[in-house]
């Protein structure tokens, strides 16, 4: 590391994800719906009676010929869900259009040229829905019917209902709406936690608009997490999905509801055997939120967390790379009060185990606020329990996933160059004043820093987990280096995260 008186993204491998919305009225579907949709009031709901099932499904060898004792269980379950946005102007501006323009609008009642404004047509979308209750409660996703003014629901014997929505959650994807109807075909929901890759799934959903539609595959994969939402953890299956099976239902061998059909991973548009669902202890949660209350309230620990990668589990001791590493700790928390330190690994939550940060998030969000928890962690390799009362999740959370990752000569961290953080520099970076520490000026992009994630602007506020206040501390401490491997504490566009920079990977 050198010091330094005087910045680069990263681009993923490409991929195309496709809610399965299907829509008309434009450009033959390619929009889904339009972004002017009135917020609807919330009325009184009345509570949710649903029919749960907790056994795992039944699982044997013998050859399976047909489903249809399934699908006829199914499909009255499964209803198509129109929704309709009003016609909107294009501009409430009063601007006059180019006179070059005029003639696609028609003259005004004033004369050439004093037009009225263009009007943006009603714009039309498709999904699917499941009932899950008898008296008309149905699960859908938020982007089926987030903007819409109007929502017709028609079952599958074609009967149509007036639907009103009762809750929508962006950051699961999952609506709840509800239509006037009694003794509904209602879908038991089963236990999501149990079922297994391989296991035989069914998609009901209404694609393209064509009719109620029936395919089957397996589970492909559980604990998906593939469209950036705030809380993912999505079952992968490749029984065909396409637009207009959004909302739809994934059940099991037994008929039994197991996912909300959401999305696919896709180069053209159209089904390549990789589709999600959100599972329905997911979708159940938050659809008795939203009933209850009309919105989703999540439990928050305060803590920026990491993936314990194998090369972070060895540096704070730990045999398995399984578990949430503490990055940072937020000040009056509920994590801070408990006592949780930058460093510590959460092995378990409420005595569940924390596969990664991404299970932790999922578990905290969806524990209530003010609920006492155990979290099982370990702490420079003792593990021990603290209790921590959650409180309710602010607007936004803190929690954040990273992908930590690397140096070259005598000395740790070669290639990188630091500068001391005066004012101008903390303006610019936008740091807290409780950040100290040594701004990254440079990056040799052939260093092992580079390829662990370190990029100009980022704060080294400790190495090795010895905090540094200034560039000259960080320079010391990268001096004759007793092992190639150094763990670095950054601060980096609003979060803390840690790096493992290993020199022996250099080149």
């Amino acid at each position: 590391m050198t010091q330094t008186t005087q910045t680069g993204t990263n681009r993923g491998p490409w991929r195309r994800v496709i809610v399965a919305t299907g829509a008309a009225g434009i450009l033959g579907g390619a929009i889904l719906l339009s972004p002017w949709g009135l917020a609807k009031e919330r009325t009184e709901a009345p509570p949710v009676h649903l029919k749960t099932s907790d056994e795992p499904v039944t699982r044997t060898s013998g050859e399976v010929t047909s489903f249809a004792s399934v699908v006829k269980k199914v499909t009255p379950s499964v209803v198509q869900v129109m929704v309709t946005t009003k016609a909107q102007p294009m501009s409430s501006s009063g601007q006059e259009i180019p006179p070059i323009f005029r003639r696609f609008f028609g003259q005004g009642p004033q004369g050439f040229g004093q037009f009225q404004n263009p009007v943006i047509p009603p714009q039309h979308g498709e999904g699917s829905g499941v009932i899950v209750t008898e008296d008309g409660y149905i699960l859908t996703n938020n982007h089926v019917v987030e903007h819409a003014d109007t929502i017709e629901v028609t079952l599958d014997d074609g009967h149509k209902y007036h639907g009103q929505v009762i809750g929508r959650d962006e950051k699961t994807d999952i609506a709840v709406i509800k239509i006037d109807a009694k003794d509904l075909p209602a879908l038991t929901l089963a236990d999501s936690d149990k079922i297994e890759v391989g296991d035989v799934v069914l998609a009901v959903g209404n694609p393209f608009g064509i009719g109620q539609t029936v395919t089957s595959g397996i589970v492909s994969a559980k604990g998906r997490a593939t469209l950036g939402l705030d809380y993912e953890d999505f079952i992968q299956t490749d029984a065909a999905i396409n637009p207009g099976n959004s909302g739809g239902a994934l059940v099991d061998a037994e008929g039994r509801l197991i996912g909300i059909n959401t999305a696919i991973l896709s180069r053209t548009g159209g089904n390549q055997g990789i589709g999600f669902a959100v599972p329905t202890n997911l979708a159940r949660w938050v659809m008795q939120q939203l009933v209850d209350d009309g919105q989703v309230e999540r439990g928050f620990l305060g803590v920026n967390i990491q993936d314990l990668t194998p090369e972070l589990a060895k540096q704070f001791g730990i045999q398995e790379a399984q578990g949430a590493l503490v990055a940072e700790v937020t000040p009056d928390s509920p994590a801070s009060k408990a006592g949780l330190k930058s460093g510590d690994v959460i092995r378990k939550f409420n005595e569940k185990d924390v596969k990664d940060s991404r299970h932790l998030k999922l578990a905290v969000g969806s524990t209530p606020p003010g609920s006492k928890v155990p979290v099982d962690i370990v702490r420079d390799g003792d593990p021990m329990t603290l209790q921590v009362r959650l409180s309710t999740l602010p607007g936004e959370t803190l929690a954040a996933n990273t992908n930590p990752g690397a140096n070259g000569e005598k000395d740790a961290l070669h290639g990188v160059g630091v500068g001391d953080l005066d004012t101008s520099t903390r303006a610019s970076l936008n740091l807290p004043k409780a950040v100290e520490g040594a701004v990254v000026t440079q990056v040799d992009e052939a260093s092992p820093a580079y390829e662990a994630g370190l990029r100009p602007g980022d704060v080294i506020v400790e190495i090795n987990r010895k905090p540094v206040e200034n560039a000259e501390e960080a320079v010391k401490a990268c001096e004759n280096p007793s092992d190639p491997v150094t763990l670095v504490k950054v601060w980096s566009r609003g979060i803390s995260h840690y790096l493992v920079v290993d020199e022996t990977r250099a080149g």
